[in-house]
C-alpha cells in the first residue's frame, strides 16, 4: 500500500475544474487534502507563496498547484526559500521532479493538459521519493544558491 501524504492544494480560477477532480483523485487514495485555492479578490501568486509557505513551514509534505499553464504557480512558488517546485507537463518529469529534484510541489496547467492525464502524472509524482545517488550534490547546489541569493538580499 502506498503512503499517504498531507497535501495542501490550491488553483485560481483556471484551474479549478481540474483541482477539484485531483482533491477527488487524492482523497480517494486516502490523502488528506486542504484546499487553499484563491478567493474573489486573488491571484495566482497569492495562491502559489500561500501554499508554498505552508511547505516551507512543514504543515504539508507536498502541495499542488493548479493555474492555465502551471507556469507562472511554478515560479512563484519557487520564490519561497526551502521549497522546490517544478512544472509537471509529462508523467517522466512527475517521476524526475521527485526523483531528481525533490520537488515538494507539482504544478499543474488546466490549459495545456486534460484532466485525465494531469490524473496520471499527479499518481507518478505521489509514488515517487527522491532518489539521492548523483541527484544530491545537485539538490545541495540547489539550496547553496538559494542561501546565497537569502544573504545577498
Amino acid at each position: 500500500m502506498q503512503p499517504t501524504h498531507r497535501i495542501a492544494i490550491g488553483a485560481d480560477d483556471a484551474g479549478t475544474v481540474m483541482k477539484d477532480a485531483m482533491i477527488d483523485y487524492l482523497t480517494g487514495h486516502g490523502h488528506p487534502v486542504t484546499d487553499m485555492s484563491a478567493s474573489a479578490t486573488e491571484d495566482y501568486p497569492d495562491v502559489a507563496e500561500r501554499v508554498a509557505r505552508s511547505v516551507a513551514r512543514g504543515e504539508y509534505e507536498r502541495a499542488v498547484l493548479v493555474c492555465g499553464t502551471g507556469i507562472g504557480m511554478a515560479i512563484a512558488a519557487n520564490k519561497v526559500p526551502g521549497v522546490r517546485a517544478a512544472q509537471i507537463p509529462d508523467s517522466y518529469s512527475a517521476e524526475r521532479a521527485r526523483k531528481s529534484n525533490d520537488a515538494q510541489i507539482a504544478c499543474f496547467g488546466n490549459r495545456t493538459m486534460g484532466v485525465e492525464a494531469a490524473l496520471v502524472c499527479l499518481q507518478h509524482w505521489l509514488v515517487s521519493d527522491f532518489a539521492g545517488g548523483g541527484s544530491a550534490p545537485k539538490v545541495e547546489k540547489i539550496k547553496q544558491v538559494e542561501s546565497r541569493s537569502l544573504r545577498a538580499a
